[in-house]
């Protein structure tokens, strides 16, 4: 939780660019695992998180525009809770600590809202419990909740999160350092023999270590040409690349997420040296070409460039350089997008909408192989903290697709291909802070050459 004045300012703000009506914004609630007291660790919602930085379940904040008033409305403790919970703030008292001094039961809510003849702002929830909550308070049929929320509050949102202040950089850089840790943890602990999903045990003890999460399920594989691979049963053997992508969301709620590879046997082979380079040839490209206002689409086209042009030294693919980026060509070696951005959540606000925090009126998203899943394509501005992340695979369905279909053989030698069918997949990921002057990656150095891999593994 940050100073209180923080959360003043920043709902002063997002009052500024609405003008009028009621802004409300629910938290998230606990979530069942398997009945309604045994549920799932709880998660804040993150734009309730950034406005009210609460971090308890069913609150739901309210913002009056047109009066400068902010609300929180809760249910406080009984003397039943706290039976089974010991001595508790009361939630009075915990919202005047993010400068908020109206509390009321939310049981009072509905009633509330029934009273206020003005716009009501709220943005398309993405848990099925919030909708009903937003049916039930407003009357509206759930099946019609998307519709009617607001497209003006939610680009505001988006407006105001997407340039990280001082404070949330340094939040953010805590979680990239809990998140290295955990990547340092693998490349101690792996051995041929283990299995992946005991690499994945070391790595997510390294979390609890520091009162942190997983910002997201932990991708931890041998098959690194499948790029979000949740399957941890095979056992890890010399010759193996071993794709870790994971991160830490820390105790103030921040992200990290970075990815990883490195070699079972502690030393890369030949042909592993010489994709590897060419992937930090790409991600040094993207690091080089980062500053302020060039969009990422440009970044993500030179570093898809640097691929192919490395491609074809090795005869894979064929033909003018422009020809095969203009037909997205790779696509096949790199179908996802460069980055996206970080914050409170990993892929940061992608539930206000992929296009709406990745693009604006100046890019629109291509359906373009290779171009079709950037999830950044904006300029980036100063403040703005998004991950580099590019990477290469040899996807054997992809692979048999495009050949079946003769799809771009003037381009691409199929039987050169086909040789590293699946036996190719790697990606390597930082994080990023665009300066005023340029950028600089977050949190404490971490391997990337193969001689810094390989020492560390000794």
């Amino acid at each position: 939780m940050f100073d209180k004045n923080i959360y003043i300012q920043r709902r002063k703000l997002l009052k500024n660019y609405l003008k009028t009506g009621i802004i409300l914004l629910p938290g998230n609630s606990n979530s069942p695992m398997c009945c309604q007291d045994n549920c799932y660790p709880f998660i804040q919602d993150s734009i309730f998180s950034y406005f009210f930085g609460i971090n308890e379940p069913n609150f739901v904040g309210v913002i009056d525009v047109d009066n400068d008033k902010d609300y929180i409305f809760a249910k406080d403790f009984t003397l039943d809770d706290i039976i089974w919970m010991g001595p508790q703030k009361l939630f009075k008292d915990l919202v005047e600590e993010v400068g908020v001094y109206n509390f009321i039961d939310i049981d009072n809510l509905k009633n509330f809202l029934t009273n206020i003849n003005k716009k009501i702002h709220y943005v398309n929830p993405y848990r099925d419990d919030i909708k009903l909550l937003l049916a039930n308070i407003l009357n509206i049929n759930p099946f019609d909740i998307a519709k009617f929320s607001s497209l003006e509050l939610t680009k505001s949102i988006i407006k105001l999160r997407s340039i990280k202040s001082k404070e949330e950089i340094s939040e953010i850089e805590k979680a990239v350092n809990i998140t290295r840790k955990m990547h340092l943890e693998a490349m101690t602990v792996a051995k041929a023999g283990m299995k992946e999903y005991e690499v994945t045990a070391a790595v997510e003890a390294i979390c609890k270590k520091y009162n942190a999460y997983p910002s997201f399920h932990t991708i931890c594989t041998i098959n690194g040409e499948i790029l979000h691979n949740h399957s941890q049963n095979n056992i890890l053997k010399n010759g193996d690349l071993l794709l870790l992508d994971c991160g830490a969301k820390s105790e103030s709620g921040y992200c990290g997420d970075m990815t990883s590879v490195f070699p079972i046997s502690g030393t890369f082979t030949k042909e592993q040296t010489t994709f590897y380079n060419i992937l930090i040839n790409m991600f040094e490209t993207a690091e080089k070409e980062i500053k302020p206002y060039i969009t990422y689409k440009e970044v993500h086209l030179k570093v898809s460039k640097i691929l192919l042009e490395e491609l074809k030294k090795l005869n894979l693919v064929k033909g003018e350089i422009n020809d095969l980026i203009e037909n997205g060509i790779y696509g096949l070696f790199m179908p996802h997008g460069l980055g996206h951005m970080l914050g409170l959540d990993v892929h940061d606000m992608e539930n206000l909408g992929e296009d709406l925090v990745g693009y604006d009126e100046t890019c629109q998203r291509s359906n373009l192989m290779g171009l079709k899943s950037l999830r950044l394509a904006k300029k980036l501005e100063p403040g703005f903290v998004f991950t580099i992340e590019p990477g290469i695979y040899f996807i054997p369905e992809l692979i048999k697709k495009w050949k079946s279909e003769n799809k771009f053989i003037e381009y691409l030698n199929y039987n050169e291909i086909e040789k590293l069918s699946g036996k190719i997949g790697m990606r390597y990921e930082g994080n990023y802070v665009i300066t005023e002057n340029g950028s600089k990656r977050l949190g404490e150095p971490m391997p990337r050459t193969i001689d810094e891999i390989e020492t560390l593994l000794k």
